[in-house]
């Protein structure tokens, strides 16, 4: 079944880049090569009951060693750009020096993706926090925001001639809330005013290293990226209603609208108080100086009832409704609507969708992997952004997540998001049907 858009979408225009994004701990492995430091989800990963199977990043899709067949693997999938990031850990020795080994392989990396006619999107941190920060608080403390600014200064100034564009973090609420509220994501802390606050820092620090990055890279946007699920309400009762806002407020609203508007939402002064962060003078105006885009990551909704303490809890949606492998509905209708809200409620800059895919109970069959229902969510979501775009969001790009199957977090190696498969005993690549029908629509858009 081919991916298909409407023939006059804009998305089909030569600059409308298509892309496939990984991350550094998710791919890379080689944890304990030349001089890398142990990062917090090494930690998480050895704590029993944290992550499932107590699976781990040590080898993960060894990509540190594999990085030129997976290049390889990238132009055979014909895409225009490739995202992905860097691991802090692998490139500041704990003195905030240069570790010149890691550097190195970013720098042969950049190189040959730029040699390869690549367009090159680079994430600093993408929730590999250093251990020894964590040790001093982590981003519970103010100064990791400090030291943030040291590891993007050396990383830009090192690295900024073969990217294109620099986001300063992957989903603040992920690294955040379910890192420092909910508790599972690294580094595991579990209280409402602990996950507010690390994502205020998060914040500060994002808007610390905008001049930065603009000084050293001045050729490249810069921004950042968030993730975002739409909201709704369980019923039409008024309880459940506010349940959503609640929800909305809470996971969506919390991280743009300072980035947007140099404020926390206002509602959350007379609902829910306890989820504001100490906030210094000064400290709105330098998070929401301007950027040159906003990445999105969207993946699925949420459905929502009233909850006397907590004043929502998550239920399931009483329509039937198809779920992936990981248990998320799939909803592109939700996407698009998500797109178009927030188009109206902020003046918003180019909008790339940096990750959008599903984990699919994916087998190798044969030599073939036949995702159907990834080739369905692909273009469900695909028409989506079309659909967004016709109501006139500013929409530049879409990368798929992911290149190729990976450490998918707490989930460990049991849940599959990529148009590759990766046969973690063998590291054998191989490309899904999804992977070819993203290759084949491209192919037609270049006519």
């Amino acid at each position: 079944m081919p991916i298909n858009l409407p023939a006059n979408s804009k998305m089909l225009n030569q600059d409308f880049i298509f892309g496939v994004a990984t991350a550094a701990f998710q791919i890379e492995g080689a944890a304990q090569s030349d001089n890398r430091l142990p990062s917090i989800w090494d930690t998480f990963c050895a704590t029993p009951g944290k992550v499932k199977g107590m699976d781990n990043g040590d080898i993960a899709c060894d990509h540190y060693h594999l990085w030129e067949q997976d290049i390889q693997l990238i132009k055979q999938l014909e895409v225009d750009a490739y995202r992905l990031s860097i691991a802090w850990p692998r490139v500041m020795d704990k003195e905030g020096k240069a570790n010149q080994a890691g550097l190195d392989f970013y720098r042969r990396l950049l190189k040959k993706l730029k040699d390869e006619g690549l367009t090159v999107f680079v994430t600093l941190y993408h929730w590999d926090l250093p251990q020894h920060l964590e040790d001093k608080g982590g981003w519970l403390n103010r100064e990791t925001a400090y030291q943030f600014t040291k590891y993007a200064d050396l990383v830009t100034k090192e690295l900024g001639e073969w990217v294109d564009s620099w986001a300063t973090f992957n989903e603040p609420f992920c690294a955040a809330i379910l890192g420092y509220e909910l508790g599972i994501h690294a580094p595991g802390l579990n209280k409402p005013e602990y996950g507010r606050q690390a994502a205020h820092h998060i914040l500060l620090a994002h808007g610390l290293a905008l001049p930065i990055i603009r000084k050293n890279a001045p050729k490249s946007q810069v921004g950042i990226v968030l993730n975002m699920n739409r909201s709704y309400a369980a019923s039409e009762k008024t309880e459940d209603q506010f349940a959503c806002l609640v929800r909305e407020t809470l996971d969506n609203q919390f991280f743009i609208e300072p980035l947007m508007k140099g404020q926390y939402p206002q509602l959350l002064k007379t609902v829910a108080p306890q989820y504001l962060p100490t906030v210094l003078p000064g400290d709105m105006d330098i998070i929401s100086q301007p950027i040159d885009f906003l990445g999105m990551n969207f993946y699925t909704c949420n459905h929502n009832a009233f909850d006397a303490d907590n004043l929502f809890k998550n239920v399931k949606n009483h329509r039937s409704v198809e779920y992936t492998d990981i248990g998320w509905e799939i909803a592109p209708h939700a996407f698009a609507e998500l797109l178009v809200n927030l188009h109206k409620q902020y003046t918003l800059p180019p909008i790339y969708i940096t990750e959008n895919g599903a984990a699919c109970a994916d087998q190798l069959i044969d030599g073939d992997v036949n995702d159907e229902q990834r080739i369905r969510y692909l273009e469900g979501h695909l028409n989506a952004v079309h659909q967004a775009i016709e109501n006139g969001v500013d929409i530049r790009g879409y990368f798929a997540w992911s290149l190729m199957d990976n450490f998918e977090w707490a989930e460990g190696y049991s849940k599959r998001f990529g148009l590759t498969y990766v046969d973690y005993q063998t590291q054998k690549r191989t490309i899904k049907r999804s992977g070819y029908e993203y290759r084949d629509f491209l192919n037609s858009r270049k006519g």
